[in-house]
């Protein structure tokens, strides 16, 4: 008598919804992965756009800390698969990766194309079936009057409602960051309509919204600030931020969001510190601005002579109404501590990831939902961030083969 051949529908064909697939189809389960956009991997193309950096190789207690307070929940899934995994998952797909001088790992073709190519092709052979423009509705009602976990709704192409039944569904529908590759948060609506606690998603990894002055914004929006640090109170975080009309952007900009969201649902007000010489001291720097003054320079003169590019000074001008010192020392401290006053993040929209999305609480050890039996959540639709620099991919890879490990012992146990 033949085995029993269970069928799972996984829902999103981004990063997490694609490894969950592989796992379950690795087991022998039969797998239809859905998603709502023309093709797969969409995210993952776009995460890829320069230069993929899927993990980091920084030691594993350091890259714990890098999910903050939702360290503890992830901790084990990471370890289960971590980096050195992952990366040898990327071997297995023939493209080995390489740790750049950042900590950061790369495929050695440094796209996402490749990857992502080599990775269909694999699936399609473990006989993954993959259902395109197909948008995820919720469950059907169960004859308890509650969702049924195994009966999915989709809108296809057509507008028809198309009902799928799966013996498991693991739901990888991402946050709401780059709604146009699929991730709008459609699915919370739904997901709360069945009880399930949703926190409220939020920009994470983003630029800051600035009131600049209107010359200010005209004439230096498109200039990096290079080679500074910034962070909410101390500047901590190294690297070049971009000058854009309704505020900052870059990378260490990106790093200390958090921060200010925190500030800033605390009603307060929130500044963002800029160093615009971290390789100096205050010490050094105003020594530098006091050999290099002549009697007859203006302040720009003088301050551009003291190495601080034109942009630098502007914003320094920006953010004390024009109330440059002319004491070396007192303008080491300012350049040291540039006061920028952060009006808001800028929209999810522009976010390379999100905050919040489905509680802890409300999933089981294995990643099942309390509230939806046999429905699984992987990837960003939990309520995890992490800064740039592979931590958020690792995770959401992560969350898919625990989901999908969770899945198989609950088929076959």
């Amino acid at each position: 008598m033949p085995e029993q051949e269970f069928t799972a529908t996984v829902v999103g064909a981004g990063p997490a919804g694609l490894m969950a697939a592989e796992v379950l189809a690795t087991a022998g389960v039969d797998v239809t992965v859905y998603d709502q956009m023309p093709s797969a991997g969409r995210k993952l193309l776009l995460a890829g756009r320069g230069g993929l950096n899927i993990t980091h190789s920084e030691p594993l207690e350091a890259f714990l800390e890098r999910y903050g307070s939702a360290r503890a929940r992830l901790a084990d899934v990471v370890a289960d698969f971590g980096p050195s995994d992952l990366r040898d998952w990327c071997v297995g797909l023939d493209e080995p990766t390489f740790v750049g001088s950042s900590g950061r790992v790369f495929p050695e073709s440094f796209r996402s194309t490749p990857l992502l190519r080599a990775w269909l092709r694999r699936l399609d052979s473990q006989g993954v079936k993959l259902r395109v423009r197909h948008r995820w509705r919720g469950f059907a009602t169960g004859e308890n009057g509650g969702p049924d976990g195994t009966r999915s709704l989709f809108t296809d192409a057509d507008g028809s409602t198309v009902e799928v039944r799966a013996d498991v569904t693991i739901m990888a529908l991402g946050g709401a960051s780059w709604p146009r590759t699929g991730s709008d948060g459609g699915w919370v609506a739904e997901l709360v309509r069945c009880g399930v606690d949703v926190a409220p998603l939020r920009p994470a990894n983003c630029g800051v919204r600035v009131g600049w002055t209107e010359e200010f914004a005209e004439r230096f929006a498109g200039v990096p600030l290079k080679n500074v640090a910034v962070g909410v109170g101390t500047p901590t975080v190294r690297g070049d931020a971009m000058v854009t009309k309704s505020g900052l952007e870059g990378g260490p900009v990106y790093a200390g969001s958090s921060d200010v969201r925190a500030s800033l649902d605390l009603g307060d007000s929130c500044t963002l510190s800029v160093d615009l010489s971290p390789d100096l001291s205050i010490d050094r720097l105003a020594e530098r601005l006091r050999q290099c003054r002549r009697p007859k320079d203006s302040i720009s003169t003088w301050l551009r002579k003291g190495r601080l590019a034109p942009v630098a000074v502007a914003l320094m001008r920006e953010c004390t109404g024009n109330q440059i010192p002319d004491d070396p020392e007192r303008v080491a401290r300012l350049a040291k501590l540039v006061p920028v006053a952060v009006v808001d993040l800028m929209p999810i929209d522009r976010a390379i990831s999100t905050a919040g999305g489905v509680t802890f609480d409300e999933i089981d050890s294995s990643f099942m939902l309390r509230r939806v039996p046999a429905v699984f959540v992987a990837g960003e639709m939990l309520d995890w961030e992490a800064p740039t620099g592979g931590y958020l991919l690792q995770a959401s890879f992560s969350t898919a083969v625990a989901a999908a490990r969770g899945a198989i012992a609950m088929l076959f146990d």
